[in-house]
Formats: structure tokens, sequence, C-alpha cells
């Protein structure tokens, strides 16, 4: 609290601002609750001359002419430095003046002392504000926000049919050609007012701010607990008013799920449809969540909707909106997504079951392998190279002469397994479940889901673990965070942490960073750090720290980097009896995770997290509210829906918390519930287990968000209908606790606040400063108080990966020393951090650099299957026969030369390979289908139309030769399709300046002309109809496609492993990679066209056509 207390409210002379007796940090108007924010303008010194009182000087923000004299009857000295805080958010000056008054007395000869500033445009300013772009960049947002609050008024005049009608108007003014831009400011005043009304929250001003910079297509970088969920609202509304459709991207799908019910509220109200996609859904489903005016979704599922929408034959299956799926995304916690997760391609792979067999093996030849004798390793790459030695241990192992010989490979297999011994530790990068084994991403500490290593490293674990082995992937599609997000038209983010990676953001994205000011001056304390010689000696430092701050009622929460991390310390606090909570990847952790880090900030509570388990949920002081009373209500009225033990360890321990007073009313309410449960549970015969249960709550209490108290209380009073009433009787149970808890929560908050509130512990550095800080960001929400101490040892695996010689430091201090003032020690820690963090950044650079030279072909690829899957059957036709044409070129070209006669061209090799394509399709119609001229009647026939001018472009342009089958009706489309394909041919300039160029480009022509000629008549002459003809088409080159485009992403990511080595010839991997990966698309392009038109020259066997309408 800052100690400065108003005796008395105050109006305005503006007739706007009233302020109660508050702190002078939280005043606020009474009538239209906007926040004061001020600015120390004048020094000011020793005001206590003459023992008189204090009057401050303070001018609204909203006030136009006038100010309010406030007078404290008591200021506390530390409030002084809270004061200047404010300085760069203030639009007007704050004063302060010595006045006498009957206070005097009370001031005492406390000396005001408050540090000068410089004065700009009339704003109190300090050098770095004036240097810094990005409060320039907060300044002219902050016009926005007078604007928008200008019309606050307004907006809450408007009845909810009136505002409801908002959407509407704004729909009607964009279509009458209004921007975005000039819908903002009164868009984002409905938005504000709709949350007000719907969901009893009112945007900050700082919040305004962030929904702007949403809109602007950059990243707002707001503190933890400053309301980013609130914020998104704003931008995804406005940007849903064009009916494209607007994304709204979160990391998992609790979160998807919450937002979509919390926020989605909003929208709703305000006429707009909301959908939700969750992991398990069908594609029915996913379809109608997609075509909605917002879609709430995690970055995953959008990922693999994506790659599904891109193998799939059908226009049924797909689920997103094409041909323009990607309009306008707003990320949440854009830094995971776009750099954590950045290195992590989403795959969509089929199984092989070739060489399973060799991973076992290679995993026992990894176990007699001996490190810096048969191999070397990098850690840094997690790279392993075997050494002369190590390469005849293991030939002789394997009884093989050679690692590397193709037809018996082992080399992939021995360096798979080696890396997974060395680089891939169990609790720390993944856990076994269920006999498999699941990835812990080292960020989130979660468990990811149906995600495995790729290039055999999965297997090799498997191995390792001596679990099952399933079968190793090929690559059918995939695509990097990266290049996905950069799919959108307009892209925007929300984290807590972004500005240390700007400029990846700026570089890669295009996304600069605005920090948005937080509402509250953050008045956490980041204490020093404290450096162990050994891991020992910091898990027994971190117990001690725990132990000091329980003691003195204040919560922990305590941040590990992995699984067995959390274990260890859980155990030593087990130890000394310290009740606790822990949140892992384990299963039974990982199920209560919003639940335990909800009710982290209760008093005594201490909770091990591996990193940034619980990001998402706030950690408030005393406890979430609506958390406990859903524990209240679960703890009497699960018993009587199940009988089921819930798994050991799954629910909290709350031995250390205090209990919540329920009122008489509640808890006659809770007794009806329970009896009522009691009552479906045994006479109703509803018989649920535990997790069943869990959810039938659940959607009970969400019964308190449609529906008043008033009307579920009518509903719960129904007699002789217990069933009915059981969800409106557990609801108005949960409303009446609700209260109960909010009073509670808020009195043991006050009390850990006084107590100094959560301090966070880091037991490990994180390769990015950016994680850290998230870590940090726990402590100090919304103006509360909080501290923070990173506890770390020369032993941990940062320091190990760069510094070899640490170990020199445990021999001269002793292993349970603690240094806490060594500037240059700490100073070095922190260089190793920015250096990896440098190191980390240089490899995600890279990747992106390789990344957008697939992402150019697989842009292409996919869209090549959108038209073959979504342009009528003409347009796919006309396609069609440009391919024909293009293998026609591909087939006369090798064997003429046009600076020479045509007597000189190979016609025998030509032909040869005309019919060799069109031999099977000759065999089935027994050769009547067409006629194929000799070697001399090409040449000749050329040669007569050496002087001519002018020429048919029907079949019969040649003289002289078969004409090319013309049976079929040849309508508008397919002459203009022939001329387009002419004009091409003409256009072309590779045979400029030959004598006989002109001959080569009827020739060309010719053969064209016969091969479409023989693929029109064979449909003519069929009995299939015209959508079976369609389909088969379609499969038939989507097919191709697919089948080349696979064994395309094999081959680049050989390619990649491949021109690495040719930096050893002073080489750029890189320039080489883009040189190599065009000829491999090229040829993978004219492979694919050749195999679709051979198989549309084919016989079409009835089995195939049978199967492709199986398919359909």
């Amino acid at each position: 609290m800052l100690g400065l207390c108003l005796c008395q409210p105050v109006l305005c002379s503006c007739e706007e601002m009233k302020l109660e007796p508050v702190h002078a940090s939280q005043a606020s108007c009474v009538s239209t609750s906007r926040s004061l924010s001020f600015a120390v303008s004048l020094p000011v010194t020793n005001l206590s001359e003459g023992r008189s009182s204090r009057s401050l000087q303070i001018y609204c923000k909203n006030c136009p002419r006038s100010n309010i004299d406030i007078i404290p009857n008591y200021i506390e000295p530390r409030a002084l430095s809270t004061f200047s805080k404010f300085a760069s958010r203030a639009d007007k000056p704050l004063h302060l003046r010595a006045v006498a008054g009957k206070h005097a007395a009370d001031a005492g000869d406390i000396p005001l002392v408050l540090e000068a500033r410089n004065t700009i445009s009339g704003k109190g300013l300090n050098w770095k504000d004036v240097t810094s772009i990005n409060h320039w960049l907060v300044n002219d947002y902050y016009k926005l926000v007078q604007m928008v609050n200008a019309l606050e008024p307004r907006m809450q005049r408007l009845s909810n049919e009136q505002l409801k009608a908002k959407t509407d108007e704004f729909r009607q003014r964009l279509k009458a050609g209004d921007t975005l831009e000039e819908l903002q400011t009164e868009a984002f005043a409905v938005v504000r007012e709709a949350s007000r009304r719907v969901l009893g929250m009112r945007h900050f001003d700082v919040q305004i701010i962030g929904g702007a910079v949403l809109h602007d297509g950059a990243i707002a970088e707001m503190k933890t607990g400053e309301g980013k969920t609130l914020v998104s609202p704003l931008a995804a509304y406005l940007n849903a008013l064009t009916g494209k459709g607007v994304h709204i991207i979160t990391v998992n799908d609790y979160l998807a799920q919450r937002d979509a019910d919390w926020m989605g509220r909003i929208h709703r109200f305000l006429g707009l449809s909301v959908g939700l996609i969750q992991s398990g859904m069908g594609n029915v489903e996913k379809k109608a969540a997609y075509r909605c005016d917002i879609t709430f979704t995690n970055n995953i599922e959008v990922g693999f909707d994506y790659l599904r929408d891109n193998i799939t034959q059908q226009r049924e299956a797909q689920v997103l909106r094409w041909p323009e799926p990607f309009n306008y995304a707003i990320i949440d916690e854009v830094d995971s997504v776009l750099i954590d997760e950045g290195r992590n391609p989403l795959i969509i792979s089929a199984t092989s079951s070739k060489d399973v067999a060799r991973f076992p093996v290679a995993a026992r030849v990894a176990e007699l392998l001996v490190r810096n004798q048969h191999y070397t390793t990098q850690f840094m790459e997690k790279s392993v190279e075997l050494t002369e030695e190590g390469i005849m241990a293991a030939e002789l192992a394997l009884d093989t002469d050679d690692l590397w010989n193709e037809k018996d490979p082992w080399a992939r297999f021995i360096v798979s397994a080696l890396c997974a011994k060395e680089f891939y530790q169990r609790d720390v990068h993944y856990i076994v479940k269920d006999g498999a084994v699941q990835i812990v991403d080292e960020f989130t500490g979660r468990v990811v889901e149906n995600r495995r290593w790729s290039d055999g490293l999965h297997q090799s674990v498997e191995a390792k673990e001596g679990v099952e082995i399933r079968e190793e992937t090929v690559v059918a599609a995939q695509i990097t965070n990266q290049s996905l997000y950069r799919l959108y038209s307009k892209l925007s983010g929300m984290t807590g942490t972004a500005k240390t990676e700007e400029s990846e953001f700026l570089r890669i994205f295009g996304m600069p960073v605005v920090a948005v000011p937080t509402n509250l001056p953050n008045i956490r304390v980041d204490l020093p750090l404290q450096l162990y010689p050994t891991i020992e000696g910091k898990w027994l430092g971190v117990r001690e720290e725990v132990l000091q701050m329980y003691k003195k009622g204040r919560p922990v929460l305590v941040g590990t980097t992995s699984v067995e991390q959390s274990e260890i310390l859980s155990e030593l606090l087990h130890e000394w009896g310290l009740s606790h909570n822990v949140l892992n990847a384990r299963p039974k952790y990982a199920a209560r995770e919003a639940e335990i880090v909800a009710q982290a900030g209760r008093k005594r509570a201490i909770t091990i997290s591996t990193n940034m388990a619980g990001r998402g949920t706030d950690i408030i002081l005393g406890g979430n509210p609506e958390m406990l009373a859903k524990e209240v209500i679960e703890e009497r009225v699960l018993p009587m829906l199940t009988q089921e033990i819930p798994i050991a360890g799954a629910v909290a321990s709350s031995i250390a918390f205090s209990r919540v007073k329920l009122s008489p009313a509640s808890l006659a309410k809770l007794s009806k519930a329970a009896v009522t449960a009691k009552y479906v549970a045994g006479q109703g015969g509803e018989v649920w287990d535990y997790t069943q249960a869990k959810k039938v709550i659940s959607s009970f209490l969400d019964l308190s968000l449609h529906k008043n108290e008033q009307e579920l209380e009518v509903m719960a009073g129904c007699q002789g209908a217990e069933t009915i009433t059981l969800g409106p009787s557990v609801a108005v149970a949960y409303l009446s606790i609700l209260k109960d808890c909010q009073t509670h929560c808020q009195e043991e908050g006050n009390e850990v606040k006084e107590l100094g509130g959560l301090h966070v512990i880091g037991t490990s550095l994180h390769e990015s400063r950016r994680i850290d800080n998230q870590l940090r960001g726990r402590a100090g929400r919304q103006g509360d108080p909080g501290s923070t101490r990173f506890m770390i040892s020369f032993e941990d695996e940062i320091i190990q990966k760069t510094l070899d010689k640490n170990i020199v430091v445990t021999n001269w201090i002793p292993w349970d020393t603690v240094i806490s003032d060594s500037s240059f020690l700490e100073k070095q820690v922190y260089n190793i951090q920015r250096f990896m963090e440098a190191h980390n950044s240089n490899i995600r650079k890279s990747l992106v650099d390789y990344e957008e030279v697939l992402e150019v072909q697989r842009q292409h690829v996919y869209s090549l299957r959108q038209q073959f899957i979504n342009s009528d059957m003409d347009s796919c036709r006309q396609l069609l026969y440009q391919y024909i044409q293009t293998v026609a070129d591909e087939l006369v070209t090798p064997w003429i030369v046009p600076s020479k006669h045509p007597k000189t061209w190979n016609m025998q090799q030509i032909l040869k390979d005309v019919q060799g394509i069109l031999n099977e399709v000759s065999e089935e119609h027994n050769g009547n289908l067409f006629e194929l001229p000799s070697e001399a009647e090409i040449p000749s026939s050329l040669m007569k139309l050496r002087g001519v001018t002018t020429i048919r472009l029907d079949g019969s342009f040649l003289p002289d030769l078969p004409l090319t089958p013309s049976n079929t009706f040849s309508g508008p489309r397919f002459i203009c399709s022939s001329v387009d394909r002419w004009l091409r041919m003409i256009s072309v300039d590779s045979f400029s300046n030959q004598r006989y160029e002109k001959e080569a480009i009827l020739l060309r022509r010719y053969v064209g002309e016969l091969l479409i000629g023989v693929y029109r008549e064979k449909i003519f002459i069929s009995d299939l109809s015209p959508m079976d003809v369609e389909e088969t088409e379609r499969h038939l080159a989507i097919s191709a496609l697919d089948i080349f485009w696979r064994e395309h992403l094999i081959n680049m990511g050989r390619l990649r492993s491949a021109v690495n080595v040719r930096s050893f010839g002073n080489m750029n991997p890189l320039e080489e990679y883009k040189i190599e990966s065009l000829r491999f698309f090229i040829s993978m392009l004219s492979s694919f066209r050749r195999l679709t038109v051979e198989s549309l020259l084919r016989p079409w066997k009835i089995e195939m056509l049978n199967a492709l309408k199986e398919h359909a």
C-alpha cells in the first residue's frame, strides 16, 4: 500500500471525477470507473518546514480545466518513490505544495524529497523516456484511449438491443467504404461496454492500448496479471466485422475452451458467432467452427488442420475456409508459439516398418561404446561423431565390414542410439507412461501429445527404455510455425515477455513489440543471484529459502527445469514436513494444473512447478475464489456421485491452508446439493467414475454463467424431480459459497500482501532470459508486492555446456557455500546466458533461412492441389491438357537441334518415346485409336511449311501426316485452351534466332495435339459418366503429386544434411542448398507431370474406378 490516505470524497469541478477515501494508487472515478494517472513534474524538497501539512493538487486526467485538492492525513515516505513511477503515464502534472491546515499536527516532521525530473511538453519525463521509441508509440495510443473514453458515457446510455445493433451498423459502414481504422474508436467503446455488462469487467486504459497494438499487427507485451485475455476481444471484434474470420490461438485446449466460454460471451452478446476447435473433433464440427466469425483454437490444431487439408483428395474433407483460410490471428503467449515452438516442425507422417528391428541392436551397441574413446559429443549441437576406434568397435559388434554400406546401413542407427544415450534423459526430456515414450516440452514442462522425434530418434529412445518400438515414420506433410503463421494476412500476439526477442519477431514476422504500461506500478523486488559450487548445495539452499518464507507465512513458487528436479526438491521438503504441491508433466499432477496454480498465492502455500507449467492462469494473492468455491463443492458432492478414489497425489494438499468459513445459508444450500446428488447416484441409478463425476459437476457450475441466482433457485425448488434439479441445486450452492470465498480470499490476500506477497525461486537459469522473466513475472501482478530470487550452481546444465573448467570452482569452495555478493561471477553467468540466447537465435535464423526455400516450393505444390480439388471440371481438364503438352515437349526437345535441318533430328527416338507412352491405350483399342507417321514423313511435312506464314490450329496443320483424333466436339473452351497452349510455345524464346525454330515448335505442337487427341478420344468412346471421369482425373493428378512431394521432402532432408559438409570446401551451405533444392524441385515437377499423363493415358480398370467411388 502506498500509505497515502484520502480523508474525504472530493468532486472535481469537471463534475466527472469523484474520489472516495482510498489509496491514491487506486483512485478512480465513481461514476465512470476511470482510473487517475499522476506525474511529479516539479522538484520539491523539505516541505515539512513550519510543521505544515501537505495538500496534493491532482489534475484529473479527463478534466479540461480544473484540479482536485486532496488533503492527506498521513504520508509514508516510501510512497514518494511510487509517485515518481507515474510520470511516464500522465497527461497532466501533479503538484505538491505546503499549506497550513487542521492536519498540520498530524503531519509531523517527515521530510519529503522528490527527484527532479525534466519536464517536456508539460509531462514528467526522464531521459530514458525521451530516447525510447516505445514511449512515443504508447503516447500516441493514449490519443485513441482519450477518444474511446469520451464515447463511454454515450455507450452507457444505450440499451442492450441498441448496443447489439452496433455490429450490423459497423458492417453496413464497411460495405459503404469505411475502413476498420475509421470504426476502431467506436468499436472499442462498444466492446468495453459489452464487457462491463456481460462479464462485469471494464477495460483499463492500458488494455485499450493493448487492443490497439493487436489491431495494428504488432505484439503487445503486457506483464503477468495485466489482463491479456480481456484485451483480445477488442481487436478480434473489430477484425471479425469483415466476415473473413479471426483465429484466437492459445497454447493448449484448456485455454482455448476457457477463453471461448469466457471471452466468447462478449462476442455472442454483440451478435458474432464463436467457434471452438479441440483435439479429437470431427471434420463436420471443425468446418462449422472455422466458419464462425471468431474461432478459438490452439497452435497445434490449426497447423495440423492446414496440413490435413492439403493431403486430402476430397473437397468435403477440408475444414478451413478455402481459398482464403488465413485472414487474421491473435496468438496468446506468442513467444511460446513462434519462438519456443519455432524449431519443432508440425509433421503428418506415414508409418514404415522397414528397419525397426535395427534399433534395439543399435541401442545395445551404444551401451558398449565409451564417450571420448569411441565417440565425441557436441553438447550444444546435440551431435555425435564416431572415432576410428569407435567405428572399428561398432563394426566388430555388428559383424559388418562397413557401417555405411548402402545394402546394410548401420551408421545412422548407431549415431541415433548414441544421441539418445547422451542427450535425452528420462524425466527431463521425456517420461515413460503406459509403456510409451512421451516428450516433455522443455519450455512449458508439459507432456506434448502426439509428438514424436524424427529421423529415428524416437525409436532409439524407445529402444533405450526397452518399450515397444513403433514403426519409423515417413514424412507426408510438414510445416514449421514460422511458415504457418506467415500465411496470415495479418498477425498479432500477446505475451508478458517479448522485448528480448524483438529483433527476431521483426525480422521473421515483421511484427514490432510494444511494451504496454502496467495499470499499476510494479513494486516487485528482484533479489541478487545466489551461486553454489554444487547442485547438492543448491537444493539445500532452496529448501532453506522455502522454509524461511514458510515461517513468515508467504506463499512460495519454486520453478524447476525438469520433472526430475521437481521431484528431488519435493523429497527434500517432505524430509522437513513441509506440505506442498508439485506440478509437472506427471499425469497425476497435470490433470489439476489450473487448480494448483490458482491457489499458489494462498498463505503458506508452497508450489513446485516446472518452469512454465500453469501458464495462462494467474496466481492471485489469497487464492482464486472461483477455484476455491469449486473445490468446496467437489469436496462435498463428489463422494455422493462416485465411489472411486482419486489417483494418489492428484489432490492438492490443503493442510497448511486456512479453511473457508461458510455462512449458514451456504451450508444449507451445500447440504441440499449433496443430498440431491446422493439421491441421483443411488435411487436415480446414475453411476459415474471419478473423472466423469468431475465433468458433471463442472457442467453444473457452468449454469451460473448463463442464469442468475433467482432463476436457478426457482429451477432448484421443483419437487419430485431431483434428477432434473441437481444441476441448479449445485449452481445455487456454488454462487452462495463463491461469495464466502471472495470474502475469505480478499482478507487472506490483504494479509499476504502485508507479509510481502508471493516469493518466486528460480532453481536454474534458462537459455533465454525471456523464460526466466516469465517465471519472475508470476510475482508482483497488478501492483501486488512480491519478490524473486534465482539460485543456481556451477554444475547446472547451462554453465556446463559452455564452461568445461567449472569443476575447478568446487575444489576451493565448500560444496554448501553460497556466493551472493560477487558481481563479477554474476556478470559472467549472465554473459553465458546471453551467449546461449545468441546461439539459439542463430539456429532459429538458420532454420528459417532453410525453411523459406522449402516454403516457396510447398506453396506451389499446395496451390496446385487446391486447384485440382476446388476448380471446376473444365478448368481442371485444361490444366491437364497443359501438362500433356509439357510432357510432349519433354519427349521432343532432347532429340532435336533447331539450328540443323529436321532430317538430322532423331525422329526414330521421338516416335519410340511417343509409342511407349501410348502403348497401353493402343493395345486396349487394338491399335485403332490413332496412327503414327513414319520417320521420313515428319521432316518432309515440316519443310513444306517452310515459307508458309499462316497455319491451322486444329490437328491438320502439318500436311501429309495422319490426323490427330478429332471425333469429339471441340467447344469454345477447348479452342481457347488450344490457342493458349500455342501462345505459350511461341512466347518461349529458348529457340530464338535458330534457323529451324518454327519447325521445332510445330513438331512439339503436333506431338502435343496427338497425345491430347488420343486422350479425348479415349474418354469419348468410354462408357464412363462425366462425374466418374472428373473424379478419376482429380485422383490421378493429386495422387501423383503426393507421391513425388513426399519423396521430395525426404530428399530435402537428406540434402540439408549433405550441404553442411560442403562448408569444409569454403562453400556456403545455404546457397548450395538453394541451388540443389531448385534442381530437385524442377525434377520433381517434371516427374509428377510425366506420371500424371502416363496414368491418364493408361487403361482405367473397373477396380480402380470402384475404389475411387468408395473413397469419394
